[in-house]
């Protein structure tokens, strides 16, 4: 699914075949999840393939190597060049981008690495949640406390969480989980922001117990500019009562509608919410259209 023998990833400075590329059995990220990632995409444009906001993506995964102490010495523009390449020699322009910064090196130890590896892998992947309205659950798990963890870095030990909450909340036939921070406020899904619609307002949570997703900014940005309220305020599940619609939002995801969460059944199709008006121009967006609607 994600690479064949053709398929070339980016290691450490070389274009490798990707079922050559390996990490070490002592490597202190695999033991540990000592590692950062980001998820990114490339669309097929007008103007030829193009990374969506490559430059907020490579700038956070600066950031979260520096939030963990995890050396990493290419720069942005490096790194969006290396990524074009990578994009071109696998003949891809509709593709998902995984960038992996990692300690491989044998290391057993507590300590922070004294120096890093980089993987970027791309293949062809489509909407990680579908394109159907999904039927959520409130976890039973919380998201990561924010005082115990750098919850805006984007590391890979973080979604332990997410797969834990995904599969339990698959385990009792829903599509998707939705989590709750430590004081019983909605942070966000496994993999995805989370937002709703009340009285032509959209909600979300603020900074705090959530990853603040690019995807996520991209939406709110665009909800301003087509003139919808948009309010980043703490919540409980019982603010849900009396929400027309929800979805939520990522790179892997883009913008996917909720149907429900638990008993809760919104009460507006999501092709009728202003989340779907969103998806369009998000869409748009990314794939040029909006750029040339308003040149």
């Amino acid at each position: 699914m994600y690479f064949n023998s053709d398929t070339l990833a980016f290691v450490d400075g070389e274009f490798v075949k990707a079922n050559e590329a390996v990490v070490g059995a002592y490597a202190q990220s695999l033991h540990y999840g000592y590692a950062v990632f980001e998820g990114i995409r490339a669309y097929a444009t007008p103007s030829g393939t193009q990374i969506f906001k490559a430059q907020e993506h490579y700038e956070r995964l600066h950031y979260s190597c520096q939030s963990i102490g995890l050396p990493f010495h290419y720069s942005v523009d490096e790194l969006t060049d290396i990524t074009y390449q990578l994009l071109e020699k696998n003949n891809l322009a509709d593709a998902y981008i995984r960038p992996l910064v990692y300690a491989g090196d044998p290391n057993m130890t507590l300590k922070h690495a004294s120096s890093s590896n980089l993987l970027i892998a791309v293949w062809d992947w489509g909407k990680y949640l579908g394109d159907q309205s999904l039927r959520l659950t409130i976890s039973p798990y919380q998201r990561p406390n924010p005082k115990a963890v750098p919850i805006e870095a984007k590391v890979s030990g973080h979604y332990v969480n997410s797969i834990i909450a995904s599969s339990e909340a698959k385990g009792r036939g829903y599509d998707e989980a939705l989590l709750l921070d430590m004081n019983g406020y909605v942070a966000e899904g496994p993999g995805a922001n989370f937002f709703f619609e009340k009285d032509g307002e959209l909600f979300t949570a603020p900074q705090g117990s959530i990853l603040r997703g690019i995807t996520r900014n991209t939406i709110i940005d665009l909800a301003r500019e087509a003139g919808i309220r948009v309010t980043e305020k703490f919540f409980t599940p019982d603010e849900l009562q009396g929400a027309t619609g929800a979805f939520y939002t990522g790179t892997a995801a883009e913008v996917v509608g909720i149907a429900a969460i638990d008993e809760l059944e919104f009460s507006t199709p999501f092709s009728e919410t202003l989340g779907a008006q969103l998806a369009e121009r998000y869409r748009a967006l990314v794939t040029g259209a909006l750029v040339e609607q308003n040149a």
